[in-house]
């Protein structure tokens, strides 16, 4: 009996040392300011960054929709401006045009040609102090006919032939068309009139014709050329 009342006082204190030890460690770690493991109050620490780059000085991320996803305008400053499209100047100042080679300031002059046969050339020298322009071509009069010969509209050039003081500028005369298709006219004298750059006919001067000269109703002029081949080659 005696033993049994000392192992249940033994008990007794062993139960109240381990209270007593569970109280001083709980009272511990309130004063070290510690949470026992498994506290709901316990929280994972905070991921510190191992960028050493200070991101404050760096913009956001563009948005959808905002400037920079946008494509600069023209006249930008990817175009070499200042963000601005270019106002157009007008000119002020309208371009001189060239006076058309006529009879006042050019001389008109027809010769014959060994080839091509039936063909004639017209030549007009710049005899003025100023450059002109020998517009579209000649309008040409055999004679007394009442219509104006024919012009090719084919050989009509890339460009205006523009004539310095003392240069000329070419125009073939064709005569006739195929033999048999129409009864020559023999004529002795032409008429050539110059016209401006609105194709409006300026005065006429006369020229004699080479002896024997026949036309018919097949035969044309060619416009202005710059050089003789290009006025023969038709």
């Amino acid at each position: 009996m005696r033993t049994n009342r000392i192992r249940t006082t033994a008990l007794a204190v062993t139960a109240l040392a381990a209270a007593l030890s569970l109280t001083a460690c709980g009272g511990e770690d309130k004063a070290m300011g510690t949470k026992p493991a498994g506290s709901a109050e316990t929280a994972a620490p905070a991921a510190t960054s191992t960028d050493s780059t200070d991101n404050t000085a760096q913009p956001d991320a563009p948005k959808a929709g905002t400037p920079e996803t946008q494509t600069v305008p023209a006249g930008g400053k990817h175009a070499g401006g200042n963000g601005k499209k270019p106002e157009t100047v007008p000119d002020t100042k309208a371009a001189a045009s060239i006076p058309a080679c006529t009879t006042t300031n050019s001389t008109v002059k027809v010769s014959s040609v060994s080839r091509p046969i039936n063909h004639l050339l017209l030549t007009v020298t710049n005899t003025g102090s100023t450059d002109c322009a020998a517009y579209y071509a000649p309008f040409l009069r055999f004679d007394d006919a009442q219509a104006v010969y024919p012009v090719y509209d084919d050989s009509k050039p890339q460009a205006v032939v523009t004539l310095s003081p003392g240069d000329k500028a070419y125009a073939g005369i064709a005569l006739l068309g195929e033999p048999g298709e129409n009864e020559p006219v023999k004529s002795d004298n032409l008429g050539v009139t110059m016209v401006d750059r609105n194709n409006q006919p300026k005065n006429e001067t006369t020229v004699k014709l080479p002896a024997e000269t026949y036309t018919d109703s097949l035969g044309f002029v060619t416009y202005w050329q710059s050089d003789v081949e290009n006025a023969l080659m038709y």
